[in-house]
C-alpha cells in the first residue's frame, strides 16, 4: 500500500480547512430548518440528526484519522468506501433536503426548481436503473483496473473518485427509497427489482476484490477489506430493503382498508 496520504505535506492547518465546508452544511441546514418551522409544519428533529450523522461520514473519509488511514490500509479505506458511498447518501437521503430546500424557496424559484426536476435528463438520472450502473459500475471500474492505486497519486483524480463514490451512491439511493418529492417515481416492484440486482452486484464484486487484490493491496489486505464491504454493506442493503417495504405497505394500506370497508368491514 501507499506510504503517505497524498495532502500530508501542508499538515494540520490543510485538514482544518478541509473541515470548513462541512461545518457550512451542517449550520445552512439547521438555520433553515430552524426558519422553516416560522412557516410551515416542525420539521422533524430526525431528519436533522440524519443530516448531521450523514455530514460527519462524509467529513470522516475526507480529513482526519480515517482519511489518513485508508492511504495505507485497504480496510480503512473500505470503511471509508462504506461510510461515503453508502452510510452518508442514506442518511443525507432520509434529512430531505430538496424537502426543505423547497419549503425556503421563494414560490417563483420553487417553481422553477420543480420544472428543473420534471426535465427529461433528471427522469434519466433518476431512474433506479441508471442510478444502480452508475453507482455499481464506477465501484467496478475502481477496483478492478489500476484506477484505485493512481488515485492515491493525484489529488485531483482522488478528489473526483470520493466525489463520484458519494454522489453515484445518492442518486442510487433517492432513486430506490424515494423520500423527497419526485415527479419521475417509478413503482415498487422495479425498484425492489433493481435493489435485488444491485445486492447481488456488490456482494459479487467483494468476493472478486477477495480473490483479485487491487494494485498494490495485499492479499492479507484485500481479503480483510472485501470482507468489511460485504458484510457492512449487508448491513445497510437491510436498512434500504426494510425503508423500501415499509414504503411499499404504507401505499398499498389506505386501498386495503378502502376493499374491507367495502365489504363491510371495520
Amino acid at each position: 500500500m501507499h506510504n503517505e496520504p497524498i495532502y500530508h505535506g501542508n499538515g494540520n492547518a490543510y485538514e482544518l480547512n478541509l473541515f470548513i465546508p462541512f461545518v457550512l452544511l451542517l449550520i445552512v441546514y439547521m438555520f433553515a430548518s430552524f426558519r422553516s418551522n416560522r412557516h410551515y409544519k416542525r420539521w422533524p428533529l430526525y431528519r436533522t440528526i440524519c443530516w448531521v450523522l450523514g455530514i460527519l461520514c462524509i467529513a470522516a473519509t475526507v480529513a482526519g484519522p480515517l482519511a489518513n488511514r485508508a492511504h495505507m490500509d485497504f480496510t480503512a479505506h473500505m470503511l471509508g468506501h462504506l461510510l461515503l458511498g453508502m452510510a452518508a447518501p442514506l442518511l443525507i437521503v432520509l434529512s430531505a433536503p430538496m424537502t426543505l430546500v423547497m419549503r425556503k424557496l421563494h414560490v417563483k424559484r420553487a417553481r422553477q426548481l420543480s420544472k428543473i426536476l420534471k426535465s427529461y435528463p433528471i427522469r434519466i438520472l433518476s431512474d433506479p436503473m441508471f442510478a444502480s450502473l452508475f453507482n455499481l459500475g464506477g465501484l467496478w471500474i475502481l477496483y478492478t483496473t489500476d484506477l484505485y492505486s493512481a488515485m492515491h497519486h493525484n489529488i485531483v483524480l482522488y478528489f473526483f473518485i470520493h466525489l463520484h463514490v458519494f454522489l453515484a451512491g445518492y442518486m442510487y439511493t433517492a432513486a430506490v427509497i424515494s423520500i423527497d418529492p419526485t415527479p419521475h417515481r417509478t413503482n415498487f416492484i422495479y425498484r425492489a427489482i433493481v435493489l435485488f440486482l444491485s445486492f447481488a452486484s456488490h456482494g459479487i464484486l467483494s468476493k472478486y476484490i477477495y480473490a483479485h487484490p487491487p494494485l498494490g493491496v495485499t492479499k492479507t489486505q484485500a481479503e480483510m477489506g472485501s470482507t468489511l464491504m460485504y458484510y457492512g454493506g449487508d448491513v445497510i442493503d437491510i436498512v434500504l430493503i426494510y425503508i423500501l417495504c415499509w414504503q411499499w405497505y404504507k401505499s398499498k394500506k389506505p386501498m386495503a382498508w378502502g376493499r374491507l370497508s367495502c365489504r363491510g368491514g371495520l
